[in-house]
């Protein structure tokens, strides 16, 4: 956090986030609404190109900047931080080894604001192994047709372009990693069929649907990098933004949930004897504890994050562990402060309902905690993750 340029861009975050994002996160929720107005604020802020390289007009940022700013946005609005950090893997992904088009087709429009990606990773078969694709790449005249279903794509039917992986070319129901393939796929393109609108119990702004591909045809120009590589592109690229974008945005609920806490318990006293709420010693005691979880926690985040950019040998590990502490501390705080915000926060639609039927998503989306605890294991004894 020692950069002059993160320290601006967090800056702009924390007022955008003030100042325009929270206005609409309740109605974003009752509406699962996709938060359109919140994302053309961070584009006009400038905040859209956080990974796309400076000489193209973007920040050129990491790991480290994508922790922090999907913390700030997540305290006003998570659905909005789930839509801006999908964006911000999405272009991380196309960034990692674009050609010299597909930098000025998508890297140049994101950086100025005029573009949103997402990721279309998860299928209905395969479920949390989101690395294990069944779309299938058919190799035809001047490019690829596409065929398969996609679930849980977040700024479904909104985004301007979506990375897709899929099999390799060629090799149909082979089931090897490196054999896996990633394109990006215009949202204008023939034959995408969207599925139902969103109205999950959670995260009910972020517009997460199915996507039909039907002999959907790109271009090779669509290809990222080589065929098969999106074993490299998962683990290398996908993996490390996409946990700790998911881990920042958790983290950003349970700091969001103390400080509601800590407002209540701070401001609020008895009529009968004028005492604060917060003064009775196991309240007090309870705040104090959820600190001590939520500051753990994002710290955990930030390090590791900057352990990642650092290329430290070991980073990894604590990748796969922010996402799991991140997701544990965003239900235990949002619980706990709903019970000692008492009747007010158990109010229909209040600011800590809504944050915790929002945190409860991160240990269902994939990788789970399950998951990722055993990729955790076999990380710390030097195991593939793909046993």
């Amino acid at each position: 956090m020692n950069s002059p340029t993160l320290r601006r861009l967090l800056d702009t975050t924390r007022q955008v986030s003030e100042n325009v994002i929270r206005r609409y996160a309740e109605q974003d929720d009752v509406e699962a609404r996709w938060p359109a107005e919140s994302m053309r604020a961070l584009a006009d802020a400038g905040l859209m190109g956080l990974h796309v390289p400076t000489d193209l007009g973007g920040h050129g940022q990491g790991l480290s900047a994508l922790a922090a700013v999907s913390q700030e946005i997540a305290r006003f609005h998570p659905s909005a931080a789930l839509c801006y950090a999908m964006h911000c893997v999405g272009t991380a992904v196309i960034a990692a080894r674009a050609t010299p088009q597909q930098r000025d087709r998508y890297l140049v429009p994101i950086a100025r604001g005029e573009h949103v990606t997402s990721l279309a990773l998860s299928e209905p078969g395969t479920g949390v192994h989101f690395y294990l694709p069944e779309t299938t790449l058919q190799p035809q005249p001047g490019g690829y047709l596409l065929n398969g279903t996609k679930s849980f794509v977040t700024s479904g039917g909104h985004a301007n372009s979506y990375v897709v992986s899929t099999v390799a070319a060629n090799s149909p129901g082979n089931q090897d990693p490196g054999a896996f393939s990633a394109v990006v796929l215009d949202a204008a393109t023939a034959g995408l069929d969207w599925g139902a609108q969103w109205t999950g119990f959670g995260m009910r702004a972020n517009s997460s649907r199915t996507l039909e591909l039907r002999n959907v045809a790109i271009g090779q120009d669509q290809l990222l990098g080589e065929e098969g590589d999106q074993l490299w592109y998962m683990f290398e690229v996908v993996t490390p933004y996409f946990l700790v974008a998911m881990a920042g945005t958790y983290a950003g609920i349970a700091t969001a949930c103390f400080e509601i806490a800590r407002a209540h318990l701070g401001n609020r006293r008895h009529s009968h004897t004028g005492e604060l709420l917060g003064a009775a010693p196991v309240l007090a005691y309870e705040l104090g504890r959820l600190w001590t979880t939520t500051e753990a926690t994002r710290q955990l985040v930030l390090a590791a994050a900057a352990r990642a950019d650092a290329g430290e040998p070991d980073a990894l590990a604590g990748v796969l562990a922010c996402k799991i502490a991140a997701a544990e501390a965003a239900v235990e705080v949002a619980n706990e402060a709903m019970t000692l915000g008492g009747g007010r926060a158990y109010a229909a639609n209040s600011a800590v309902a809504r944050m915790l039927r929002d945190a409860r998503a991160g240990h269902v989306m994939a990788p789970s905690t399950h998951v990722l605890r055993t990729w955790l294991g076999r990380a710390l004894l030097g195991l593939p993750l793909l046993g």
